[in-house]
Formats: C-alpha cells, structure tokens, sequence
C-alpha cells in the first residue's frame, strides 16, 4: 500500500510542468508553440528569457530531487527501502514525461532525471551532471549531452553500488530519455539539431 502511494504521490509531483507555468506567470509564448515545442528549459531558452529558462530547469530538477528525497528521508520509518526509491524514481519521472495536469504532453526529462540522480545520491548525480556539462560544453548540443548523461548515469550506478533494483529504474529512465529524444537523433545524424541558445524564429509561438 505504501509503495502505491509513493507511486501516485510522486507521479503526480512529475505532473508539475514548470516549463507551462514559468511561461504563463511571465507572460511569454508557451514552450509546447515554438521551437522543439518541448516543455523544457532549452526551449524556454529559445524565447530568448534566461531567467525563464534557468527557472524552468531548477523547478523540474526540484520535483525529481524531492520525490525520491521524501522516500529517502521518511522512508525507513515506514519500512520502505530501495524498491520505493525506484518507484518513486520512474514515477516522478513518467509525470514529467506524461503529466496528467496537461493532457500528458510533457518534456523530456532531463532536468528531472538530473534531480533524481541528486536525491538518490548527491556523488552520482553530479557525476551524471558533469558527463552533460562537458559534451554540452564541447558541442552545444543538449539533447547529444543529454544522450551521453544517459548511456553513463546506469553505469555509475553500478559502479558505485552494485546491480540494485535502482538501477534498474534508472536504466529504465535513460532507455525512456533516448525514446524521447528520437527526433533529435535524426536531426544529429542530419546536423540540423539546433544548439544551446538559439532562438526560436520570429514569429513562431504567435
């Protein structure tokens, strides 16, 4: 029973879409309009607000990080162990990706699956943090970055804690992160992935 509350619970703190409220609250287009049409902070950042894009980043690592931090914390008192923890990983990030508050149209995932990372153990997520920064940094592309994050974030895991039932939430987040990115792997491998920073094109979102 536990474990089915902590799956709801964390679902549907997923289902927040920062991207969709920061947007609103700051009067700009709405993300799902422009560019990718993503909900996410690299889209934001294509309306050319940077403080939308960094509010929309913080708020979907947030959700990640305190849904798994709340079964990590509170938790052992009511037996729950490694099992709620992955399910609390998957769910927070499966709302993020399907949120029931708008229509089931959501991002990514990558700044949730960052804060899932943090929360399950600070080392791994910034480990998994610093693979994004450096292919980000080198190649200002996100979503190539996000891709190599992903590939390593399980291995890390592994590495660091051995074959747990956790990991296996976390392999299931990257195999669902590179099933979102599908587009952008063509655009890759056709080089017309847009890179950090760009703007959305005038007009667009109206």
């Amino acid at each position: 029973m536990y474990n089915l509350f902590v799956a709801v619970l964390a679902y549907l703190i997923g289902s927040v879409s920062f991207a969709v409220i920061v947007s609103a609250f700051m009067g700009l287009d709405d993300p799902r309009s422009y560019g990718s049409g993503n909900p996410g902070a690299t889209n934001v950042l294509r309306s050319g607000n940077k403080k939308a894009a960094i509010l929309t980043l913080i708020g979907d690592a947030f959700k990640g990080w305190l849904a798994v931090w709340l079964v990590v914390r509170f938790g052992p008192g009511y037996g729950l162990g490694d099992t709620a923890v992955a399910l609390a990983a998957i769910a927070v990030f499966l709302g993020h990706l399907y949120p029931v508050f708008f229509r089931f149209k959501g991002g990514k995932g990558v700044a949730t699956a960052a804060g899932v990372l943090l929360a399950v153990n600070p080392i791994l997520g910034v480990a998994t943090l610093a693979t994004w920064l450096i292919v980000a940094f080198f190649t200002r592309y996100s979503s190539l970055a996000a891709l190599a994050a992903a590939v390593f974030a399980p291995l890390y895991y592994v590495f660091m804690f051995g074959p747990r039932i956790v990991a296996l939430a976390i392999l299931a987040m990257s195999v669902l992160l590179f099933w979102r990115h599908r587009a952008n792997i063509s655009k890759l491998i056709a080089g017309k992935e847009s890179r950090i920073g760009e703007k959305k094109a005038a007009g667009a979102g109206k």
